[in-house]
């Protein structure tokens, strides 16, 4: 493995490639400092600029952004406890008393420490298992693919969301959006509405920079008052102990770190548990562990700063795992990475490896560099974009709103994209509003066509229910579907019983 990424490490570390790396990383962060946005928005915005890039810097620039957005948004959520993303909630709530009692500095740098290790130690695992799971994958038919993808969307509707019903339907329309255009067997037109634009389907996009950013736009203009007001930049202590990270914290936080870095990269793999939940778990591991209680959301915590960030980072290269080795997106980020090797011309998948594996060699070695940029610019930056949380949101908005539009614009045919764009806006603002899974609505999407012509496959080579017993692993994720679609609604019902009894007391 060695060998062979040394030999890719000439085109990675190429000047052009590593500007753009650069580019990525410093946009990424900046964009995650600023409350409201979060990786997902970045990433969808800016796809369209990959258009004319080579698919390895193009990939590796949108990684960058990932990569530097999830450890930006710990800036506003420690000084302002506004949390740029919800992964970063848990940040908030151990780093912003510390901000309060002066020593927001000294939080900042371990939560960028914290966020450079665990995203490290998650790239090396990718590296390491991607390519093992996906030779495994090669064998896998369209009778196991249909019950693996089914699987999947389950695994993912439960647990992006509070109600499994509705996670269900957002995967369900998502697949269902994706069957416009024309029938993959006989060429006939669905769900066109006499509109030749749509007969090749919805464009990607449009659709994820819509339910993605355009979406949450118009959630924050609706809280542009209140982000106005919270943008008060803390003063943080003169003693230089609270402006550095000293051994002792180091001492406090390195086993922090190595739970947080497993925790984060166990849930990246698993397609549909998201970033939150990494960092949820690895700050209540932690809050556990150290028998304080409430003290950590009353006087701070830095360890907690440290578990959060950890796990918060190490979910993202961990998610691309079941993408690169099987082709499934795992997670908002990897579903958006699809549009993107699309239009390099590329399926991401078991294949992957055997017809682009220098691209894929080169994306390890650029994600590497990528954690390296991320320390250097996290540490010598992080003033700066301390004080970027200060400009307002009305500036910010609009700018953003823009480049949606230029990115739908250039991605989906012209005005017809834009349109395509604001119709899936407002499906994204009242997904949030209500509760419905906009993470499985874009995965069913993206997956969708795959689902179909697997499906199709599979009711020509299984036409009798014996013939089921032929294929053990497609039967072991059907019945694993079903455990989980009763599981997972039977503890969200507890979860929410208990919950109402919590409120009537």
């Amino acid at each position: 493995m060695l060998d062979e990424l040394y030999s890719v490490a000439g085109s990675a570390f190429a000047v052009g490639n590593l500007a753009w790396i650069l580019f990525g990383v410093t946009l990424g962060y900046l964009v995650g400092a600023l409350p409201g946005l979060g990786k997902g928005t970045a990433t969808a915005v800016a796809i369209p600029l990959t258009f004319y890039l080579e698919p390895l810097s193009a990939i590796a620039f949108l990684v960058g952004i990932s990569k530097g957005s999830t450890a930006g948004s710990a800036v506003s959520a420690i000084l302002l406890n506004t949390p740029g993303e919800p992964s970063s909630t848990p940040t908030a709530m151990a780093g912003y008393p510390l901000a309060r009692a002066g020593k927001a500095q000294k939080a900042l740098k371990m939560g960028l420490f914290a966020s450079v290790l665990g995203d490290l130690f998650s790239t090396v695992v990718l590296i390491l298992v991607a390519q093992e799971l996906a030779e495994y994958a090669l064998g896998i038919g369209p009778v196991e693919l249909t019950a693996i993808l089914a699987f999947s969307m389950v695994f993912i509707a439960g647990l992006s969301g509070r109600s499994m019903i509705k996670g269900l339907i957002a995967g369900l329309f998502g697949i269902l959006i994706s069957c416009m255009g024309l029938e993959i067997e006989t060429g006939s037109p669905r769900l066109t509405f006499g509109l030749i634009e749509l007969y090749d389907g919805l464009p990607l996009i449009p659709v994820a920079i819509g339910m993605l950013a355009l979406s949450e736009m118009m959630i924050q203009i609706g809280q542009r008052q209140r982000l106005a007001d919270e943008a008060d930049l803390l003063k943080g202590s003169s003693k230089r102990e609270d402006q550095i990270v000293t051994l002792a914290d180091w001492k406090n936080c390195i086993r922090p770190i190595v739970r947080g870095s497993l925790i984060g990269t166990v849930v990246g793999i698993l397609p549909g548990l998201g970033a939150s939940v990494g960092s949820f778990l690895s700050y209540g591991a932690e809050r556990r562990a150290s028998g304080r209680g409430a003290d950590f959301e009353e006087s701070g915590a830095i360890e907690g700063v440290a578990a959060a960030e950890s796990a918060d980072n190490a979910v993202v290269p961990a998610s691309l795992v079941p993408l690169f080795a099987i082709g499934i997106p795992g997670s908002v980020i990897a579903a958006i990475l699809i549009g993107a090797f699309t239009i390099q011309g590329i399926t991401p998948g078991p294949l992957l490896f055997l017809e682009n594996k220098d691209l894929i060699l080169g994306v390890y070695v650029s994600m590497l560099a990528a954690s390296v940029m991320l320390l250097f610019i996290g540490y010598f930056g992080q003033n700066m974009f301390a004080r970027i949380v200060r400009i307002s949101p009305a500036l910010i908005m609009p700018i953003v709103v823009f480049l949606c539009c230029i990115g739908a614009y250039l991605q989906g045919g012209g005005t017809f994209g834009i349109g395509v764009m604001i119709v899936f806006g407002i499906i994204g603002f009242f997904s949030k509003k209500y509760d419905f899974s906009f993470v499985t609505f874009l995965i069913g999407f993206v997956i969708g066509p795959s689902f179909e012509l697997s499906l199709r496959q599979s009711l020509g080579l299984v036409t009798d229910l014996p013939e089921l017993l032929d294929h053990p692993v497609a039967i072991v994720f059907a019945v694993l579907a079903v455990v989980g679609v009763w599981r997972l609604t039977v503890l969200q019902r507890k979860q929410m019983a208990e919950m109402a009894k919590a409120e009537t007391n």
